[in-house]
């Protein structure tokens, strides 16, 4: 798959405007899905197609959902309002692209120095925090599905080494979340671009800095054409989740079995896709150093400035939002749970088998 394909697929942009009612023929349903990301980057935009494919399939052709890439239907952070609003029944993307309407909806994409994927799901599905999700869409109308996540992000590309906190100064760079919060204090100019724009804009000079996903997905982005610096992990995004997001008349109005079958492709999805993160993440990061590409932590300094400034915009969040305070307390809850069985198993784990 060449970059361009995809990065074409996702970059045509079309009004939202409220379309027709869902195609009805002899007992046989059609949605319309829209997501996010271009459907044919790996990852994001896969998570989207097998989903559908998956619909299909375990409906035996009951329910299909046509897939429609970032920009094409609706534009790419409009796609929890489209399907709020009816222009679709269905929609895929990452939840904090709607957290202009509820600053809470960050908890179910990424936190900074946060939960990685394995707790996120954990959190999700143990912990408490599916039903404070589901209670958040509800208010409009919606219902989500957790469908998958990227694992550990990348912090950035950079087209200069950052030797100190000094070289982050006046740098404009696309960044996603609260990280992009705790960023501007320390005097980056963050912005966040739809996933098409990422590219051209970093290759053009409009941005000095990019963060997009990780290995993979920055490689098929072609980013490493434009700068050879990527500094790893992502304080802002340890996981990132992905889902689906369904009219809640439209998946009231299923039959149990096609609930069913939307629930269980999520799930398989969810699956599937954090698998093939942590898979190809690997595969690409070898070929990435292969073509001259610098991987390294973030300075001391740096790490030090941002605790402090992601604590001030959680502080803020909090207080301006009684929703993010409320999760963040559940969040909050597992996730030192999780710190403490990370560091005594997980951590060890890794240190002994290098």
């Amino acid at each position: 798959m060449k970059r361009r394909d995809f990065l074409k697929t996702g970059a045509v942009a079309a009004p939202a405007a409220m379309l027709a009612a869902p195609a009805v023929a002899q007992g046989k349903i059609e949605w319309k899905m829209p997501t996010s990301f271009p459907a044919k980057a790996p990852g994001v935009g896969t998570n989207a197609t097998t989903f559908a494919a998956r619909v299909n399939a375990m409906s035996d052709g009951q329910l299909t959902l046509k897939v429609f890439s970032g920009g094409e239907l609706v534009p790419p952070f409009g796609v929890e309002d489209a399907v709020e609003q009816g222009t679709a029944e269905i929609g895929h993307s990452t939840p904090y692209y709607a957290a202009s309407k509820n600053s809470a909806l960050h908890f179910f994409s990424a936190i900074p120095f946060g939960m990685t994927a394995v707790e996120m799901t954990a959190w999700l599905q143990f912990g408490g925090g599916q039903k404070l999700w589901d209670e958040i869409y509800a208010e409009r109308g919606l219902k989500p599905f957790y469908s998958g996540n990227s694992g550990v992000q990348a912090a950035g590309w950079f087209k200069k080494p950052i030797n100190s906190l000094q070289d982050l100064a006046g740098l404009n760079m696309r960044i996603a979340g609260l990280g992009g919060e705790a960023m501007r204090k320390l005097g980056v100019n963050a912005v966040l671009l739809p996933p098409p724009e990422i590219f051209p804009s970093f290759q053009s000079g409009a941005i000095d800095a990019a963060e997009w996903v990780g290995p993979l997905l920055d490689q098929a982005f072609g980013l490493q054409k434009v700068a050879k610096h990527c500094y790893v992990p992502a304080f802002h995004e340890p996981s990132a989740a992905l889902e689906i997001v369904v009219n809640k008349d439209a998946f009231d109005g299923l039959p149990a079995h096609l609930q069913a079958v939307i629930e269980n492709a999520a799930a398989a999805a969810s699956v599937e896709t954090t698998a093939q993160f942590d898979y190809f993440n690997a595969v690409a990061l070898k070929s990435l150093k292969e073509d001259g590409v610098m991987f390294g932590a973030f300075p001391d300094d740096v790490i030090a400035a941002l605790k402090p400034a992601v604590a001030e915009v959680m502080a803020e969040n909090a207080e301006a939002n009684p929703r993010f305070a409320e999760v963040q307390k559940s969040y909050n809850a597992f996730l030192d749970l999780a710190k403490d069985y990370a560091s005594l198993v997980k951590e060890t784990t890794f240190t002994q088998r290098v």
